[in-house]
């Protein structure tokens, strides 16, 4: 892909910020104006690091213009309703049964997207189930598909319990897969990458926290990603999971159904203050 590095001479100040902060170093001001030498464009990470960074919105590269971003000067939340965001979010596991609004499932997404990655290779593929009818399907297809694997004994030592999990959703009607959530999001990503897990959990992660700002209930659930990762390999067909990613984590998630009233306060006792003597 070509780089487009573009400057607005009407617009750049020729301060050089761009070219410092750059992280391949690649960009110079040796004709006055920032440029990137096309044999120097392969090692590009494509962080659009010199677009932020330019105070005038002089520089566009990938396509990117100043124009389409946000500025932050003054923008970012407040550090106290941040810090009660992070405190107070909560695995929520009753939700309203119906879908979320397709507009407001996109802009999760699009969120969930921005997370950083390892080397940014941002390659992590988010496969979401965006309606609950499908779901509701999935849900019956993947409890089936258990009981088969119950019945034939050959559910492994360590994974038994799920045989508990079927009994619980045909007698009771309790869905402790999926918690009842009318969404799924499975975050996945090639498994030759430097990081695939971590890249995976850390876009889950600013999925999570952006949808409990806005009211939107999730679950980390390992319980779902051990059905669908190591006890039923096909569904990661239906899925549309490519055979080289590797699931790094799932989310079911939907319109919370309950509102906790304040934050909890755990201990912070697995603090280490490290005092190395070189």
């Amino acid at each position: 892909m070509m780089l487009k590095f573009k400057i607005d001479k009407e617009k750049c100040i020729q301060c050089g910020i761009c070219a410092k902060d750059c992280v391949a170093n690649i960009i110079d001001l040796d004709s006055g104006w920032p440029r990137i030498q096309k044999e120097k464009e392969a090692a590009c990470l494509r962080c659009q690091h010199c677009l932020a960074i330019c105070p005038t919105g002089a520089v566009s590269i990938l396509g990117k213009r100043p124009s389409q971003s946000a500025p932050l000067l003054g923008a970012f939340p407040d550090p106290a309703q941040l810090e009660t965001l992070i405190k107070g979010r909560r695995s929520v596991r009753q939700y309203e049964d119906e879908n979320l609004k397709p507009e407001l499932l996109q802009r999760l997404l699009n969120v969930a997207c921005q997370a950083p990655t390892g080397g940014n290779v941002r390659q992590v593929q988010l496969s979401v189930i965006e309606d609950k009818q499908t779901m509701d399907k999935f849900r019956q297809y993947t409890y089936a598909a258990l009981e088969k694997l119950a019945d034939e004994g050959k559910l492994p030592e360590n994974r038994k319990g799920f045989s508990n999990f079927v009994l619980l959703w045909h007698k009771k009607n309790i869905d402790v897969l999926f918690r009842g959530a009318p969404h799924l999001l499975i975050a996945s990503a090639p498994r030759n990458i430097s990081s695939p897990v971590p890249d995976c959990v850390i876009a889950l992660s600013y999925f999570e926290l952006f949808a409990q700002s806005l009211g939107v209930g999730t679950v980390w659930d390992g319980l779902a990603r051990y059905a669908i990762d190591e006890l039923l390999p096909g569904v990661r067909k239906k899925l549309d999971i490519p055979e080289n990613h590797m699931i790094g984590a799932t989310m079911a998630f939907g319109q919370s159904a309950v509102q906790y009233q304040r934050t909890v306060e755990n201990d912070s006792t697995n603090i280490v203050r490290c005092r190395v003597s070189l």
